[in-house]
């Protein structure tokens, strides 16, 4: 059964992920002293990242234990306006006392092929590779957060793009022929080895695709987000409202 919590509307929606995020960062940081957090771009990501910045929020979480990574990034310097570093450093990373080493972003500024062979090897490196390289470990997250678009994207994963085939990479550069951009994104290999995937998603505008990927048939090459099941994991949707009017 699908894990399906629905608020009454995105103020809502925020506040609840930001009582989650808590309770997992604590929960974590109680049993191996860190938390691994994958952060998403977006509106309604963005609402939960101010909400995390309050003073109220903040002081709740041991940010000294908390590690930042990215689920994608634009293939843009990391001050462009969107830049999803940009973003999460605007709406949360300035206001909390993060350490530095502990912001692991993804450089978007660099060759997309290069960029992603770089994060993923800073992914193998945070997650501690065996010596033997025939069985990687995978990229266990604590919490990852996701987003979906209207045309049922998540991450960097479009419609009809080359990284939804992807069965042994973490990382990837993928082209987006419809944006005519290349973007870096994690894969659904990564994205699937995570402890607690949530998906945020608010908004009138998603209610028809947020049904045909949760009720409808199976089509992932059309609704990547359907890709997602974590293999040993869970998998939350908080939504508000308005996106669950159809479900």
């Amino acid at each position: 059964m699908d894990d399906i919590r629905v608020y009454d509307d995105p103020d809502a929606l925020a506040q609840a992920a930001a009582e989650y995020v808590v309770s997992l960062a604590a929960e974590a940081i109680g049993a191996r002293e860190q938390f691994s957090l994958s952060l998403s771009g977006g509106s309604t990501p963005r609402a939960l990242y101010t909400r995390l910045a309050s003073a109220e929020v903040a002081s709740r979480i041991a940010w000294g234990h908390v590690h930042v990574f990215w689920g994608d990034e634009r293939c843009v310097p990391p001050d462009h306006r969107e830049s999803n570093y940009r973003m999460a450093r605007e709406a949360l990373l300035d206001h909390i006392p993060l350490p530095e080493g502990h912001v692991h972003r993804i450089r978007g500024e660099i060759d997309p092929a290069q960029a992603a062979a770089d994060y993923e090897q800073e992914l193998l490196a945070f997650f501690h590779p065996p010596v033997s390289q025939t069985n990687l470990p995978q990229p266990r997250f604590d919490l990852l957060l996701l987003g979906m678009g209207d045309d049922g994207h998540t991450a960097s994963l479009f419609p009809g793009t080359a990284a939804l085939r992807e069965r042994s990479r973490w990382v990837v550069e993928n082209r987006v022929e419809k944006l005519g951009v290349w973007r870096i994104t994690l894969t659904p290999v990564a994205i699937n080895a995570a402890a607690t995937v949530v998906f945020l998603v608010s908004g009138e505008s998603k209610a028809a695709t947020l049904h045909a990927v949760l009720k409808g048939p199976l089509q992932p090459d059309k609704y990547p987000a359907q890709l997602v099941h974590p293999a040993n994991g869970d998998l939350i949707w908080m939504v508000d409202a308005a996106a669950a009017a159809r479900l």
